[in-house]
């Protein structure tokens, strides 16, 4: 694969062009800030009932309906939540002039139908991978974050110089952009959302942290075996990679790794992350985020309350307050 860094990719596609950005969330604001900074003009499109109105004016951006940030804009990027973005296509789409272009950092609503585009629009997305808050803070400091980037519909013959000349403008292309496509990012993404880094990773430090305290290890100690030591192992793997992070560890902490990870990660488990990724490919997962949504959300409130009450969250809490951090 070919990474495309800022000196690869010509900024003049979006230059003098007006970007609305619809939704203030995790990335909204984030991009919004970063385009910004880079002499771009944007323009966040809220809904007339929206609290951001207040948080936007205190960030020094400009805001307005998401109607009238849509009817003003050259590329408008769709930042809310994926499962509202089909209802949010439908009451801007009336209000997008012809041969605009529509933006995604995600490639569901695209993936599974939730929008159909108007033909005469350019489709791009620009996919950053991590966190708005850290693409934010990073491009304050002078770095970025790497992203994906893909066309899904190019009306103009100009899409994917946008797509770059955008990802360029919100810092991504400092460290580099990578060429996709809204099914491989989407599936890709929402497979790691549901079965790695989200799922699976939390639920075995809680799994952990409940046998060490069942078998009588004190909660502060069962905290900082289990879970305290993530964040040293993603800077091992980050800095090191997956092989030569075991260079960094005891031949103890090597030897239980060897022995003790296949048991977990067996072929059970492994049969169920292939399960997990036919869900999302077959578009199960998207009805039920759809329904989720439809519903208020019932699933996602209780898992919420349940998380806050997990005993591990009472022990991060005690060793706080021990450490005076």
């Amino acid at each position: 694969m070919k990474l495309l860094r800022d000196a690869d990719i010509d900024p003049a596609p979006l230059s003098g062009k007006r970007v609305a950005i619809l939704g203030f969330g995790n990335q909204g604001r984030a991009q919004a800030l970063n385009l910004r900074d880079s002499g771009i003009e944007v323009i966040v499109g809220l809904r007339e009932s929206s609290a951001s109105f207040a948080k936007v004016a205190d960030d020094g951006l400009a805001s307005a309906n998401i109607e009238a940030a849509a009817a003003g804009a050259d590329l408008v990027m769709l930042l809310a939540p994926d499962e509202t973005l089909g209802a949010l296509y439908r009451a801007v789409e009336p209000h997008l002039r012809a041969g605009a272009a529509l933006g995604f950092s995600h490639g569901l609503a695209i993936r599974f139908g939730l929008i159909a585009p108007r033909p005469d629009l350019d489709v791009i997305l620009v996919a950053p991978k991590g966190p708005g808050s850290a693409l934010r803070s990073l491009f304050v400091a002078g770095g970025g974050m790497a992203a994906l980037y893909a066309i899904g519909q190019d009306a103009t013959g100009t899409a994917e110089p946008l797509a770059l000349a955008y990802g360029r403008a919100i810092g991504c292309a400092r460290v580099g952009l990578l060429k996709s496509s809204f099914a491989e990012e989407c599936e890709a993404d929402l497979f790691n959302e549901a079965a790695v880094v989200w799922g699976a990773v939390p639920e075995i430090l809680i799994a952990g942290f409940d046998t060490l305290v069942e078998a009588g290890v004190s909660e502060e100690v069962a905290y900082m075996e289990c879970v305290g030591e993530l964040k040293l192992l993603a800077e091992l793997i980050e800095t090191r990679g997956m092989a030569a992070m075991r260079e960094a560890i005891s031949n103890t902490a090597e030897f239980g790794a060897v022995t003790g990870g296949p048991r977990i990660v067996g072929d059970r488990v492994r049969a169920e992350m292939r399960a997990i990724l036919a869900s999302i490919r077959s578009g199960r997962f998207a009805a039920a985020l759809a329904d989720e949504e439809a519903s208020g959300y019932p699933l996602l409130r209780r898992a919420r309350a349940s998380a806050a009450a997990l005993p591990v969250e009472n022990a991060r809490r005690g060793l706080i307050r021990l450490l005076g951090n």
